[in-house]
């Protein structure tokens, strides 16, 4: 969906190259500083204690059933997509099809970096795998239908929270309509088991959305005004 919002040079200043490059510098030093600060908070994330993972999950992947472990593969660190997807569901959440779009290209450098990516949804394993082919995607996808993950990690809500409005999501109790939310967990492991060390949920997966980078660069921004995502289809359904 193309936007309906057009910008000109009627909507911004245009000066001098001199002037240009005067604001540009100036911009360039609160970039330097966003970045510096960017890094703090790197480490910062990476310095949380961990929570050793007890109960012994297993998903239900194309080949039978993993356990989290497994989902680790030859790696010691594993990045998890809490992928909106619920059992009822004809197809994924098209929003997280917008950052699963990006998934395939980065597998192999995460990789090499002896990091695995899986999405994992409460989704049954074929409906899963029946959109990811439809959808040309090869990252692993396994299903958390039949063990508690999604609870644990606060990205599915059972029907009695909801019906209370009584549900914990990004860190604090909330009301919401929705069964599934989106995420991203972390998990490392060694000689002494797996470990949860760190989750984002809502707005924090942004800096994790390729596409949402450029727009930011360019002059219409991300052009989505109080309405975020209106725009995002499925890459499959886009129509112009």
């Amino acid at each position: 969906m193309v936007s309906n919002a057009t910008i000109t040079s009627k909507d911004h200043p245009v000066v001098s190259r001199e002037a240009w490059l005067a604001a540009r510098t100036d911009l360039l030093a609160r970039e330097k500083e966003f970045t510096r600060r960017r890094d703090e908070l790197s480490r910062a994330r990476r310095e949380l204690p961990w929570v050793k993972v007890e109960k012994p999950y297993v998903f239900e992947g194309p080949a039978g059933g993993e356990t989290l472990a497994q989902l680790f593969g030859p790696h010691t660190q594993l990045v998890v997509y809490h992928f909106m997807f619920a059992p009822d569901a004809t197809e994924g959440c098209a929003h997280c099809s917008f950052w699963a779009d990006h998934f395939d290209g980065m597998t192999v450098h995460l990789a090499h970096r002896d990091v695995s990516l899986v999405a994992i949804s409460r989704a049954p394993i074929a409906k899963i795998e029946a959109f990811r082919q439809r959808m040309g995607w090869q990252f692993k996808w396994v299903s958390s239908g039949q063990n508690d993950f999604n609870y644990d990690y606060h990205v599915s809500f059972r029907p009695d929270a909801l019906a209370r409005g009584e549900i914990v999501y990004n860190y604090e109790r909330t009301d919401l309509p929705y069964p599934d939310r989106e995420g991203v967990s972390v998990f490392c492991r060694d000689s002494r088991g797996v470990f949860h060390t760190y989750s984002t949920y809502a707005r924090g997966i942004d800096m994790l959305n390729t596409t949402y980078h450029y727009l930011d660069l360019v002059p219409k921004g991300r052009d989505e005004g109080n309405d975020p995502q209106y725009w995002v289809r499925y890459h499959d359904r886009y129509t112009d």
